[in-house]
């Protein structure tokens, strides 16, 4: 019992961070292999809270009216083959491989993050609408996504900051929308391949679409400098956490 009360506020705290910024999976994780997971299927399983914190944080962003539609839409096409394909795919890059250069790369943003405030507050102000790259981009995030998930949120806002223009909290709403999109897919997948166990998801689940009320909640009132700090602080945490692995 006192694992699955765990469980539940392991995904509350998760909702809350993955909406406000990112990384709430390095929590999560951790958490459903100390039930007993295998790595695999944690990582499937992880993503019934991803999918629910997503809901109940994107319903709130569109009842706010924060979402754009419009590209919305566009964007969630790249998103979502991305992450089809990546949760279809066994990618022959080793997975530590990967690990240890998405923690480099976490390290780097963080500096811009940290050091480029005007950027990540208003939103670049020059950017010109480039559907192509725009595409690729997004399908090359939704991949990464489909295949690890873990900190695909700090490249989504990265991207909505600096390819599509986006200030932090813009960006953070377009995040969970095309988060939730892709991670539908991907969960489906994963069920079918029978590498989801439901009773610590759904726990962890309820958990996190509380949380990703909250997170959506703060994303609206807190100041843009202090969710660009919490962002910055979450992706050398992240960092961190891949390269010592």
């Amino acid at each position: 019992m006192w694992m699955l009360a765990l469980l539940f506020f392991g995904g509350l705290a998760a909702g809350i961070i993955n909406v406000l910024a990112g990384g709430g999976s390095f929590l999560t994780l951790p958490l459903l292999s100390l039930y007993g997971l295998a790595p695999s299927v944690a990582n499937a399983t992880n993503r019934i809270g991803i999918l629910l914190q997503n809901i109940s944080a994107t319903g709130s962003f569109v009842k706010n009216k924060v979402l754009e539609p419009k590209r919305a839409g566009f964007l969630a096409i790249p998103t979502i083959l991305g992450g089809i394909v990546g949760t279809s795919i066994v990618l022959k890059l080793p997975e530590n491989i990967i690990k240890i250069s998405v923690g480099i790369i976490f390290l780097v943003m963080s500096y811009f993050v940290l050091f480029s405030p005007k950027v990540w507050e208003e939103g670049k102000k020059d950017v010109k609408e480039n559907k192509f790259l725009s595409f690729i981009v997004f399908f090359l995030i939704g991949l990464y996504g489909g295949y690890i998930q873990a900190g695909v949120g700090f490249f989504l806002i990265y991207a909505l900051t600096m390819v599509e223009g986006y200030n932090i909290k813009s960006a953070n709403a377009m995040k969970i929308f095309l988060t939730l999109l892709f991670t539908i897919f991907s969960l489906l997948l994963f069920s079918a391949g029978k590498k989801v166990e439901f009773v610590p998801g759904i726990v962890m689940g309820l958990g996190s679409f509380v949380g990703g009320y909250v997170g959506s909640y703060l994303n609206m009132k807190v100041n843009k400098k202090i969710i660009r700090i919490i962002v910055a602080v979450m992706m050398i945490i992240s960092a961190i956490s891949y390269l010592v692995k």
